[in-house]
């Protein structure tokens, strides 16, 4: 894969980690979800396509990611603050 693309495609999920970190309505209803008693975690998942303009089908590449049956939890500085900002706290040794 390209660098560029690869760029683009982290910048990607950057902007969506962004735009869900500060959305007001999620946090609102993490709260409401609080609020009625309930731990709350919240798990995302967005398959990318892509494919050069002017392709054929069969041409197309695509991003798939895979979990090993073992996932490592790696939390990075901007997973800590986006679950700050939902106002989810977790443990420091998860971090």
């Amino acid at each position: 894969m390209d660098q560029e693309l690869k760029k683009l495609m982290k910048e990607l999920g950057e902007a969506i980690n962004e735009s869900l970190a500060d959305s007001e309505q999620i946090a609102e209803v993490v709260s409401r979800i609080k609020d009625g008693g309930y731990d709350i975690f919240l798990v995302l998942e967005a398959t990318i396509g892509f494919s050069k303009q002017g392709e054929k089908a069969a041409e197309k590449a695509s991003l798939v990611t895979t979990l090993s049956s073992k996932p490592e939890l790696k939390v990075s500085d901007q997973d800590v603050k986006f679950l700050k900002s939902l106002r989810i706290k977790i443990d420091d040794d998860a971090a």
